[in-house]
């Protein structure tokens, strides 16, 4: 069964969205105050977390950042700042998706269905094309031996690609899969992906596959077929 962590010091909202993820089939774990997040995360390992920001203890935000220097779990945020730069604030560093308060918890848990599939494991574990090696259960990409450092969006950009190689997706595919329908910034964010997944394989030798622009059309993980 799928486990979220609920992160949530109002109790009445908490007990709302314990309720209907319940009935959604996922098991659940409450914790009402941000000093205790991370020993909850520990203990209950969780696939993904529900984290309000204004929390007693410690902030989401600083959460966040702890969390993301130990896993890659998904995190959705809940707060009730609207302000489109906290949204980009909140998803620029590894939120992998942003609900404002007041919400309708059907839309919460439609959101998390949606992350979860955006992040899921696949049924191969581990996926090779050539020199290039992407472990989707422990979140890591080696060319060769060498370990490749990404952040938590382009992996996932990465991973997607990899999930449907030879399979082209305009910027807004890439958008909706990636980023999720509510974002609201550039499809230029798209692209800096892109350029800096290039990059960071630029020792991925292109006889095995590349990152490739088709112009008027998007992009795609080209490989090499065997």
């Amino acid at each position: 069964m799928v486990k979220i962590l609920i992160v949530e010091d109002e109790i009445a909202i908490s007990q709302v969205l314990k309720v209907y993820l319940r009935k959604a089939q996922f098991e659940t774990q409450q914790v009402f105050d941000g000093s205790k997040v991370m020993q909850a995360f520990d203990e209950f390992a969780p696939d993904l977390i529900l984290l309000d920001v204004m929390l007693p203890g410690q902030n989401g935000w600083q959460l966040l950042k702890e969390i993301r220097e130990i896993s890659k779990t998904p995190v959705i945020m809940l707060t009730a700042l609207g302000d489109v730069n906290y949204r980009l604030d909140g998803l620029n560093n590894g939120a992998d998706d942003y609900i404002s308060k007041p919400f309708e918890a059907e839309e919460v848990v439609a959101r998390i269905k949606a992350v979860l599939r955006r992040t899921a494991i696949t049924s191969a574990p581990t996926k090779n094309f050539g020199q290039l090696t992407i472990d989707t259960q422990a979140h890591e990409v080696y060319v060769g031996k060498e370990e490749i450092a990404l952040t938590p969006r382009d992996l996932s950009v990465l991973l997607f690609l990899a999930d449907h190689p030879n399979q082209t997706f305009t910027r807004d595919q890439l958008i909706e899969q990636v980023w999720g329908w509510e974002y609201d910034g550039s499809d230029r964010a798209v692209d800096l992906a892109v350029k800096r997944l290039r990059k960071a394989l630029e020792k991925w030798s292109s006889d095995e596959g590349e990152i490739k622009t088709l112009r008027g059309l998007g992009y795609q993980l080209s490989v090499k077929k065997t």
